[in-house]
């Protein structure tokens, strides 16, 4: 395929509409359709961007190659299940669906098909991620926070399914070992679901990771710490940048981290337009957003767990 890749977006909330704006700006690609159930907001948006704002995913369907998915969670499988009966390939935003069940139909059908499911895990597209696969051969402490201020979207879901499970990605794919325990503590501050999360989770290999989420912080804030025998890097993905700090005979030596600083979000939709174009297996394929879900999922069900036990229950463990 060496022309433009007929995309589309289903969905054009605040995710995707950020979708949408790529897709125009991308010589790749060819924005042919988006829709949306808000048939006035579509059509806003189509004019903004350049492109058609069509009645019905069945008449996007018929316009494009490939679509981005990037309706609420619980309209995943139907959603793209649908783009993929139709030999469409799809990039489905985090996380893949809402259970597991529907996340191993979505891969089943995907491979089945021979399409391309891709999941958004933005930050695998992060540039300091380079620095992270480069630098860290064998983490043994991994310390992540992701906080941001209340989103007012997303609300079907906990702050686990919602943030959290980007770090959570990330982590598995660090480690590359299977999970041996997960202990999990969360709290509802303004939703019926957690909106602050703390887990640690202990690999079968040995390496330890703790994750914080919140969504009801004053600020944004996004970093990984990733410590190794003879290394520790410290990485800001919100500002592209770190430090790694390194071992010279009894002295600790601090190098700042060179990023080359670029958007996520077009390096994630330019990656899944070449793997269209190649039909080759994205980084992020479907069985990763499902290790992530599965792992994400046990978070959730720990802290509700322990949120019917009372305070005294929080913390509660699965091996």
């Amino acid at each position: 395929m060496s022309e433009k890749v007929k995309v589309g977006v289903v969905g054009v909330g605040a995710i995707g509409r950020n979708h949408a704006r790529v897709y125009s700006e991308l010589e790749s690609a060819d924005l042919v359709a988006i829709y949306d159930q808000d048939a006035d907001l579509a059509a806003e948006l189509a004019k903004e961007f350049g492109t058609t704002a069509v009645a019905s995913l069945e008449e996007l369907i018929e316009k494009v190659d490939a679509a981005s998915v990037s309706t609420p969670t619980v309209t995943h499988l139907d959603v793209a299940g649908k783009l993929l009966e139709a030999d469409k390939d799809v990039l489905v935003e985090k996380p893949i669906s809402d259970s597991l069940d529907k996340a191993g139909v979505l891969v089943d059908l995907a491979q089945s098909k021979g399409r391309v499911l891709q999941v958004g895990h933005i930050e695998r597209f992060n540039p300091v991620m380079e620095q992270l696969e480069a630098c860290m051969s064998q983490p043994v402490f991994i310390e992540s926070h992701r906080l941001s201020p209340f989103p007012k979207r997303s609300l079907d879901i906990g702050v686990v399914l919602d943030l959290m499970i980007h770090d959570l990605e990330i982590i598995l794919h660090l480690v590359d070992s299977p999970v041996a325990h997960v202990d999990a503590v969360g709290v509802s501050v303004l939703t019926h679901r957690e909106d602050i999360a703390n887990a640690r989770i202990r690999f079968e290999n040995g390496c330890v990771a703790n994750v914080t989420a919140s969504r009801i912080s004053p600020e944004s804030l996004r970093k990984i710490r990733v410590f190794q025998s003879d290394a520790y890097l410290s990485l800001d993905y919100q500002e592209q940048s770190g430090w790694i700090y390194r071992k010279d005979g009894m002295e600790i030596v601090r190098d700042e981290v060179k990023v080359e600083k670029d958007e996520p979000l077009k390096l994630e939709l330019s990656a899944f337009v070449d793997c269209v174009k190649k039909g080759e297996q994205p980084k992020v394929s479907g069985q990763h957003g499902t290790a992530a879900l599965d792992i994400a999922m046990e978070i959730t069900h720990l802290i509700e767990i322990g949120a019917k036990g009372g305070m005294d229950g929080l913390e509660v463990s699965a091996g």
